[in-house]
């Protein structure tokens, strides 16, 4: 029987069959997708098939994982040079940003954007707390909304708290498979309560002492939204490390940087101090954001010289 996993926990995932069950399951033996070196072989949005235990209590073995269309993940927390698959199967992701208590850097969101397009998951970048924006934010959500509309990426501004400029949220969510992710603190489990008032997730204040989110999603959860579709509620991510990328492919992953590595003079060019480089050039004229080309270099000096 066909199952789609909804909860992953470690050792027991919460899975949905065909038929609309829920069951509590487990791996039967020791699974290997693809030669991914990763933490977590399973994860939220795959598709498995599923054995029901004989014990009456409404348990399953997952006795296959079937092939994935894509998914994200991110550097382990625990084991630097293993993955941690966060969610498969994605129609696309939404990053929920915001501009005040607390701050999202631009560079998370590039990193972010980075991820999406190594995994070929469509991006939205939705600003939050509009509510308690004043001139000074507005400014700036003006400047990103500008910057990342011009890249291809869908950029919104809404406050859940208020629910306002929830609609378009609905319409870009229903009948999709969306990852929800972004900084802990950014209103991801309330705009879950807002989706689904019936979920009623835990939500959590910044901390007052550090302006930093407090973890409220331990593991990452999908939901049924009403109007079809699916939403993934990830735990809150302070930092994204980038695993499995060489330097001179970082380059590829910036949709305005892409459109121009067949103008540099070296095919291995990584754009810092060759001479004829066409991105470079970019930045100088004006047609490259310097700000971009700056989170391009921070990304680059996190990545290690070593072969995947």
């Amino acid at each position: 029987m066909k199952a789609l996993v909804y909860k992953s926990t470690g050792s027991w995932y919460t899975v949905k069959d065909e038929a609309g069950q829920f069951h509590n399951a487990r791996m039967k033996g020791v699974f290997k997708i693809d030669d991914i070196t990763s933490t977590n072989p399973l994860a939220v949005g795959d598709w498995v098939g599923i054995e029901l235990e004989a014990s009456g209590e409404g348990t399953a073995l997952i006795t296959e994982i079937f092939p994935r269309n894509n998914y994200i993940n991110r550097q382990s927390p625990r084991v630097k040079y293993q993955q941690h698959i966060i969610a498969a199967n994605l129609d696309q992701s939404v990053l929920i940003a915001t501009l005040k208590e607390p701050r999202t850097s631009q560079g998370f969101i590039d990193r972010f954007l980075v991820v999406c397009e190594m995994y070929h998951v469509p991006a939205i970048v939705l600003f939050n707390k509009t509510d308690i924006y004043r001139e000074k934010e507005w400014k700036k959500y003006e400047e990103l909304a500008k910057m990342y509309e011009a890249l291809g990426y869908a950029v919104h501004a809404v406050s859940v708290e208020k629910a306002e400029g929830l609609e378009v949220l609905h319409q870009l969510l229903q009948n999709k498979t969306t990852l929800v992710s972004g900084h802990s603190g950014v209103g991801k489990s309330t705009l879950v309560n807002a989706l689904l008032p019936g979920e009623r997730i835990k939500t959590q204040d910044v901390s007052g002492w550090s302006g930093k989110g407090m973890h409220t999603t331990t593991f990452a959860n999908m939901y049924d939204l009403p109007d079809g579709g699916r939403i993934i509620d990830t735990p809150g991510i302070r930092e994204l490390a980038i695993t499995n990328l060489k330097k001179e492919e970082l380059s590829h992953y910036f949709p305005e940087m892409r459109e121009r590595l067949h103008q540099c003079q070296y095919n291995n060019c990584i754009h810092v101090n060759e001479p004829h480089c066409a991105i470079k050039q970019a930045v100088t004229d004006g047609a490259i954001y310097e700000e971009r080309y700056i989170s391009y270099l921070n990304i680059l000096e996190s990545l290690e010289n070593k072969s995947y």
